[in-house]
């Protein structure tokens, strides 16, 4: 979850438009504090539960203050968007919805910005089935059409809830439908259309033959025959460990040693072993370092050989 890190801190700081705003009382002050506070904690510090601590107490400030004043919409927007990331970074992003409904009374009041942050933080954990109630009640809502940002939540919820759930005539629904219509130009109603009908089409295609696929038996002996060649491989590279410690760099090829280096390097770092592609460059690259090995150290037992028989 902390890759959205920034995305909140962009939030919180669009906030901070609001102190160009007529003369801010005292109470108001410390509120906005607050917030700097907990974009700070959240930010640059990463305490996470602090920064929730935070957010906690500067909506319970907020009760205080005039609902008339414009600022005060603005704050809790900000206070709450820094909440839910901090409730992702915790790995309480469950409750994020629940939480953000104790502030606001309906699910229909919800601002534009943290229904968009709902709906991705759920899509992002694969838990968007928790967002489509709310999100169809939002949408529903007449006074929220006219909104900045509603098309944008009405692309979220086509896309990252009603497609991926399956829901495709409820998706046909929404595009020609009262949302569609305020939501999306004929084109990209057309266009949201023709997704839909392609992920239905994918969705309905039969799934790909059992017996063309590996037996467990097979895939078992594959893995394990790769796990016995990297065993292999391993043990080689200790014992040219061993070899440039006891022996002196004239008498060594260490060219050699580089390139056999190399190609473990591209064996254990750049590829994957337990990928089936990956298997046929593994033996091609053992019969080279087989070669490598017999060229290197053939000479060298056989001069033990040599001494051993005499």
């Amino acid at each position: 979850m902390r890759s959205s890190s920034s995305a909140s801190l962009s939030h919180a700081r669009s906030f901070g438009s609001v102190r160009q705003s007529p003369p801010l009382t005292s109470h108001l002050t410390q509120i906005l504090s607050l917030l700097d506070t907990a974009a700070e904690l959240l930010m640059v510090h990463r305490h996470f539960q602090a920064a929730f601590d935070t957010c906690e107490r500067g909506l319970a400030s907020l009760v205080n203050v005039e609902l008339e004043d414009s600022r005060h919409g603005e704050i809790k927007a900000g206070l709450c968007l820094l909440g839910i990331q901090a409730l992702a970074e915790l790995n309480q992003w469950r409750g994020a919805l629940s939480w953000i409904l104790q502030h606001y009374e309906r699910q229909e009041t919800i601002p534009v910005k943290i229904m968009q942050m709902c709906i991705l933080l759920y899509t992002k954990v694969g838990e968007q089935a928790m967002m489509q109630e709310a999100s169809r009640l939002w949408l529903s809502c007449p006074s929220n059409s006219t909104l900045v940002g509603f098309g944008t939540v009405a692309e979220l919820y086509l896309l990252h809830v009603l497609v991926p759930l399956g829901h495709m005539e409820e998706a046909r629904e929404l595009i020609l439908g009262e949302v569609g219509t305020n939501a999306f130009t004929e084109d990209q109603k057309q266009t949201a259309l023709d997704f839909v009908g392609e992920k239905e089409s994918q969705s309905q295609e039969l799934p790909p033959n059992p017996s063309q696929s590996p037996s467990p038996e097979t895939t078992g002996h594959t893995v394990s025959h790769q796990g016995a060649v990297i065993q292999r491989l391993k043990a080689i590279l200790r014992v040219l460990y061993r070899r440039l410690s006891l022996t002196g760099a004239g008498e060594f090829p260490l060219r050699r040693v580089f390139l056999a280096i190399v190609f473990l390097y591209l064996l254990f770092v750049r590829m994957d072993p337990a990928l089936p592609s990956s298997f046929l460059w593994i033996s091609k690259l053992l019969q080279i370092l087989k070669q490598m090995w017999n060229s290197m150290f053939a000479p060298y037992y056989q001069a033990i050989t040599h001494s051993k028989g005499q």
